[in-house]
């Protein structure tokens, strides 16, 4: 959303001619921009693209209008959008709310199934349901920091978004976890879908990108910890013992090189394309999120350089 949305639209339609499978959104009210409203104009501009808002959440948007607007992209996008949800966090809190709970998400992505579905549900006593509803209602995948999240995720929705690195150790166990949760549920993970977040940080005018793990997203935040202290359980499996409270001044940069290579892509398009195709080899991902590191100050800064590398590097590199 750091472009009128018009322009944003054109730069969604630059990233399908790169070769990219999906593009998501920022929602985020604060931006003046709507995510809903910006997809609806990429769609019209784009043919193949999986579309989504990365991520939307029930505390900002009902349920009910969630559902709504799933419809409403799915009818200007025939399968190729997705609703992803999460607890909220800066669109939440800039508003003063707290995130949604687990049980909160849960009900959500329950009530929001079963409307897409052209089910009656009922809020506070009031019946209602949606006039119009898609033939193939629309996927919803969980954004999953944490492991109660993961595990919700393979209960109740259709997909998720898993931030847990690229170090096999740290998928066997989101694994494990996501068995659990279909298994509480009585559900296969056959046609589950699986997108793993991967931070990228290219080596380049900016910052070191090793030096990711000891920097801050916004003061008092470290990006360590972002979305939440839940990556700390990650890194633990990939053998990077960290201290609940770790601040990016207590990681050393030998650390901080072994941190950015189990959880992201850091350094030249080059390395990053090795590392890309040592992560599927070794734990045989086949679709990632690509999610550009940034400060609070520069997270509206649109990905050009790492459109650029994807295009000209690493997805030769990968055909390859």
């Amino acid at each position: 959303m750091g472009l009128p949305v018009l322009e944003t639209a054109a730069f969604i339609e630059k990233c399908e001619s790169a070769g990219f499978a999906g593009v998501g959104i920022h929602d985020h009210q604060h931006s003046g921009r709507d995510v809903y409203l910006t997809l609806g104009l990429a769609a019209e501009r784009t043919s193949r693209l999986a579309l989504y808002p990365a991520t939307s959440n029930p505390v900002t948007r009902h349920p009910a209008v969630l559902a709504s607007l799933a419809h409403t992209l799915e009818e200007i996008a025939p399968s190729r959008v997705l609703l992803t949800l999460a607890p909220g966090f800066l669109a939440v809190r800039n508003i003063g709310h707290r995130r949604a709970r687990v049980d909160e998400l849960r009900d959500a992505v329950v009530v929001i199934k079963r409307l897409l579905a052209g089910e009656e549900v009922t809020f506070e006593g009031q019946a209602t349901r949606l006039r119009n509803v898609s033939d193939a209602p629309t996927p919803i995948y969980l954004l999953a920091a944490g492991p109660r999240m993961v595990e919700l995720a393979s209960e109740v929705a259709d997909g998720v978004f898993l931030m847990t690195g690229l170090d096999p150790r740290s998928h066997a166990l989101a694994r494990r976890h996501l068995e659990a949760g279909a298994q509480r549920a009585g559900r296969e993970l056959n046609d589950f879908g699986v997108i793993h977040i991967v931070t990228m940080a290219l080596e380049g005018d900016g910052p070191d990108p090793l030096k990711w793990p000891q920097s801050w997203l916004a003061p008092g935040h470290p990006w360590i910890a972002y979305p939440s202290r839940a990556n700390l359980y990650w890194l633990r499996e990939a053998g990077l013992d960290l201290a609940d409270d770790v601040q990016p001044g207590d990681i050393d940069d030998e650390k901080a090189a072994r941190i950015c290579d189990a959880f992201g892509l850091f350094g030249t398009a080059e390395h990053c394309a090795d590392r890309l195709l040592r992560a599927v080899a070794e734990s045989d991902i086949k679709r990632v999120f690509i999610f550009p590191a940034h400060t609070q100050a520069s997270g509206y800064e649109m990905p050009e350089r790492e459109v650029e590398a994807f295009r000209d590097v690493i997805f030769p590199a990968l055909r390859a």
